[in-house]
Parts: C-alpha cells; sequence; structure tokens
C-alpha cells in the first residue's frame, strides 16, 4: 500500500474546508439524494460524499455503508484530491500497488472498483470527493464519468450555498448586534438631548415673563428664537427617534380592532385642536392590522393636514375600502394642495416642502419618510395625488 502524498497547499485547504463549517453535521436530504443517485447511474452499491480533513475521510453522504468516516491513510480519495480536475477511477484495486493490501480492500467494505471525482471549489482547492464503489471489478462508460462530474457539481453547489448562508447569517447577526447598540446610544443620546433643550426653552420663558419689561424688543426677538429653536430640534430629536423605532414597532402582531374603535382613538387625539373636522368613511367594520402602525401613520397624515393648512376649517376625510388581500385608505384634505414635481420628493428622509408650519414652527421632514416606511414593511404602498389649491389626498395600502 502507498500511502497519498499530502496536497501542497495543504494548510490553505484545510483552512478552506473548515470555512464550510460541514465536517461532522447531521445527515442531510440533498447530499444523500446525489449519493443515491450517482449509486443508481453506475450500477454499483456504494456511493460516498467523501470529504478529507487532516487525519481522516469523513463521509457527508454515505449510501450502501454504515461507515461514517475512515483514516486518512486508508482512503482513495485522499489520492484523488491530488489531482482536483481529474478524477480517479481504479477498475480493480487488487492489481494496483497503491491498495492491493489496504485493509478497506481486503477487508470490509472490500473496495475493490472505485471511481471518484474531486470537490474541486472555485478557489481551487479540492474538499473531498462524489466517490462510487464496488466490490468486485468494474468500469464506467464516459456518459457515467460526465454524470459523475455533474452531480460532483451539484455537492459543490450545495456547499457554496451553505457557505454563503452561513456568512449571510453572521452579517445580519452583526448588524442585529450594530442596530441594538445604535438604538440604546440613540435613545440615551435622545434623552441626554431633550432634558437641556426643555431647560433652555423653559428657562427662556420664565425669563421673558419676570423680566419682560426690562427687556427691549431686540432681546425679545433673541429669546423667542432660542425657544422657537430649542422646540424645533426638540421635535427633529423626536422625529429621528420615531423613525428609528419604527421597525419596532413593526414587531407588534396584528389585532383585530373595529373602525369605531379606531376613529374614536384617533378623533380624541385631535379633539384639543380648534376648527378641525375629521370625517371616517367606510363600510368596513372590522380590521386585522398592526394597531401601532396604523395609528402611527394615520396620526402623522392627519396632523400635517392640520399643520401646513390654509384654511380656517381643517376637512379631513378618511376612506377606507377592503380586497381580498389589501386594505385601502385615502387621507384627504382641504388644504393648499403639493404640486406635482414634489409628490415623490416628500417621503424623503428630512426633505421639507415648507419651512414652516402655520404655528411658525419648523418641520424636521421624518414624518411621511417614517410613514412610507412603515407602510413598505407592512406590505403595501403609498401615493400622494394633488393640485396646488386643491387639497391633497394620500392613499396607502395595508397588507391583511
Amino acid at each position: 500500500m502507498i500511502l497519498p502524498l499530502e496536497p501542497e497547499n495543504e494548510a490553505e485547504r484545510l483552512e478552506h474546508l473548515k470555512s464550510f463549517n460541514i465536517l461532522d453535521t447531521l445527515p442531510e436530504i440533498d447530499y444523500d439524494n446525489i449519493a443515491k443517485i450517482a449509486a443508481e447511474i453506475c450500477g454499483v452499491p456504494i456511493a460516498l460524499i467523501s470529504l478529507i480533513d487532516d487525519k481522516r475521510q469523513w463521509f457527508k453522504s454515505h449510501h450502501g455503508v454504515n461507515a461514517t468516516e475512515t483514516p486518512k491513510e486508508y482512503a482513495f480519495c485522499a489520492h484523488a484530491i491530488n489531482s482536483p480536475n481529474e478524477p480517479l477511477i481504479v477498475n480493480d484495486s487488487r492489481d494496483d500497488e497503491r491498495f492491493h493490501d489496504n485493509p478497506i480492500v481486503v477487508g470490509d467494505p472490500h473496495v475493490i472498483f472505485y471511481a471518484g471525482i474531486p470537490l474541486t471549489t472555485k478557489k481551487g482547492f479540492s474538499l473531498g470527493t462524489l466517490c462510487v464503489i464496488d466490490n468486485k471489478p468494474n468500469e464506467l462508460s464516459n456518459g457515467q464519468i460526465e454524470t459523475l462530474k455533474a452531480l460532483s457539481n451539484q455537492v459543490i453547489k450545495l456547499l457554496e450555498l451553505r457557505q454563503s448562508n452561513a456568512n449571510m447569517q453572521s452579517i445580519l447577526t452583526d448588524l442585529k448586534d450594530k442596530n441594538e447598540a445604535l438604538e440604546k446610544f440613540a435613545h440615551l443620546a435622545a434623552h441626554d438631548l431633550k432634558s437641556p433643550l426643555i431647560n433652555i426653552s423653559s428657562l427662556s420663558q420664565i425669563f421673558i415673563q419676570e423680566y419682560k419689561s426690562q427687556i427691549d424688543d431686540g432681546g425679545l426677538e433673541i429669546l423667542n428664537l432660542i425657544i422657537k429653536s430649542s422646540e424645533s430640534l426638540t421635535g427633529l430629536v423626536d422625529g429621528l427617534l420615531d423613525y428609528s423605532k419604527s421597525e419596532r414597532v413593526l414587531l407588534e402582531k396584528k389585532l383585530d380592532i373595529t373602525l369605531e374603535e379606531l376613529k374614536n382613538e384617533i378623533q380624541d387625539l385631535f379633539k384639543v385642536e380648534d376648527n378641525v373636522s375629521i370625517h371616517f368613511n367606510s363600510k368596513v367594520k372590522k380590521l386585522t392590522v398592526n394597531k401601532t402602525a396604523i395609528n402611527q401613520i394615520l396620526i402623522n397624515l392627519i396632523a400635517n393636514s392640520v399643520k401646513y393648512s390654509d384654511k380656517d376649517c381643517v376637512e379631513i376625510q378618511v376612506n377606507l375600502t377592503e380586497t381580498e388581500n389589501f386594505y385601502e385608505f385615502s387621507v384627504k384634505d382641504n388644504g393648499p394642495g403639493i404640486a406635482p414635481q414634489y409628490h415623490e420628493k416628500i417621503f424623503q428622509l428630512f426633505h421639507k416642502l415648507n419651512k414652516y408650519d402655520k404655528f411658525g414652527r419648523t418641520g424636521n421632514g421624518i414624518g411621511l419618510a417614517t410613514v412610507k416606511k412603515l407602510v413598505k414593511k407592512l406590505g403595501g404602498e403609498i401615493s400622494v395625488f394633488s393640485e396646488l389649491n386643491k387639497g391633497a389626498s394620500f392613499n396607502f395600502s395595508l397588507k391583511k
């Protein structure tokens, strides 16, 4: 018996083999099916998907034998991997000086005939073989050899798919950890930012109340600018938090809610607004939705209609219909409308159509971006239909 030579790039080959995380894994039907097909096509009792590490050959699939591994020095496959692009075919191992006294030739499973196709990856490393074995002399036709090559390519594709999935899972886990750390930082940063901003605004207001008579108009204007800037920055921080938290909102389970319940909750939130009329129109009585998400979407859209209205009385119509797969909403107002060239831009993060709302507050350009993000994640679409001076209708769908 002649022991197999060690490949010149053995250290790199072993490292490449480990990168697939395949050794000592449980049987898998996809690999077993390939081995079974190989045995059937070649008319032999045994077919193996064999991987060679530093001390053994291990079988990912072992059709026709019970063994799961053998010592490397006995492995025909350890010889085969030295020619990564050529099959190793031994018609009668008893006549081959490399194998005639090999323990797996003279004893079980009596490997007399062997044909192995190296499992060679794109990087040129041979990890093992797809091989067929008989306990009597045999030979394969060119067609059978070509079919074995095709099956070996399928094994490589399975291995590479496994590796890609593992890499993707590692990336996703890493991203999840980073997102959680970023979210934690955002909450801490927001808290640390909001507290002094609120203090600045509150102290400025107290200062005006206490010393208004001693401050000239220029000083009062500066103090009011400080208050307005503080409130604007606080709103920006809140908006960014809402945008980042929208992913967490999506994790909530869908609930059954009545339209009446949804209507009452939304209308109650805007009761303090003078001259604001919100009407719900629908034949749908009950919805199964992510309640927090639908509330956040409707509140954002209605709040925008209120803040940017140019009418003394704000009229808002919320319409709801349903199809087999979707709930279809529209939120229509009687405001100033939106020019067609801005219909796409308004959903972009930080895009602001107007510098100030009707209360003189600065927008942050986050609300509609958050709405679009929620709608898309819930399997729907959102668009706006509007003309200048004719109001706007925001139409969105939610997948049932």
